[in-house]
């Protein structure tokens, strides 16, 4: 299995969340980037001020590495024209993947309109401009049946929506890898939460995202049917090791 093909190479942190300074967290994300053009990895996953500079390296290199930003990020609570907008910086600065946050807490609290509105609109855009889209549930702050609840609705909508050759093109995504959770739980990927995933979401893709520390997680992971994997420590995974990333 060539493991680099399912990759996501993930960094999402800011200056302040890194401790660091504004250089030198460009610094890092450069230094990503470069990681996964020389791994050959699927995607680099950053933020979306970084996706133009992400994506001149790319291009100067003649590289196929995919670039990817997220979407009202990491909270998900804007309303769909602010996503929206965000979205369409990302599409026109070159980002060629597009991770949206679900306003999973309005799904919580039972707006299901307000979920089904953004799904249907932010994916539009996506797949307009032939961009892949992905959802990111949080499965840490939902529970089994919210999960299950959660991967279904997407799924319809896109399936009432969207013609059948865009599904592949619209994933469902487990975690944001920044959810703080009580007592040191899984705030990623975990095998039980994915496969409620797929079980609910099929026939649109899942990514395993957070949680994903090792190259026998990201194998398990790709056996049960994953078709992506973000993670930050995509370098020591796709070299058979371990990593001690934080998502």
């Amino acid at each position: 299995m060539n493991i680099r093909n399912y990759l996501d190479s993930t960094y999402l942190k800011t200056a302040n969340q890194a401790g660091i300074s504004e250089v030198e967290n460009e610094k890092i994300v450069m230094q990503f980037v470069q990681e996964a053009i020389d791994g050959n990895f699927k995607l680099i996953m950053i933020r979306p001020d970084m996706v133009v500079k992400a994506k001149k390296i790319i291009v100067e290199a003649n590289a196929v590495t995919l670039v990817g930003t997220v979407i009202d990020f990491p909270e998900g609570e804007s309303d769909v024209m602010a996503k929206l907008e965000e979205a369409q910086r990302a599409i026109e600065e070159g980002a060629d993947d597009l991770d949206f946050v679900c306003n999973y807490k309005a799904f919580k609290e039972g707006d299901i309109a307000i979920v089904k509105k953004e799904v249907l609109r932010c994916t539009k855009l996506g797949l307009d401009n032939n961009k892949t889209v992905k959802w990111i549930i949080e499965v840490a702050a939902l529970t089994d049946k919210q999960i299950i609840q959660l991967s279904s609705l997407i799924k319809n909508v896109i399936i009432s929506n969207f013609k059948e050759e865009d599904y592949n093109c619209v994933f469902v995504k487990s975690s944001t890898g920044f959810y703080k959770t009580e007592d040191d739980l899984p705030n990623g990927a975990t095998v039980r939460t994915i496969i409620m995933m797929l079980e609910n979401a099929s026939p649109l893709p899942i990514k395993a995202a957070g949680g994903v520390r090792s190259y026998q997680d990201a194998v398990e992971m790709v056996s049960l049917g994953v078709k992506r994997i973000g993670t930050s420590g995509a370098k020591a995974i796709a070299n058979g090791e371990d990593t001690n990333q934080e998502y």
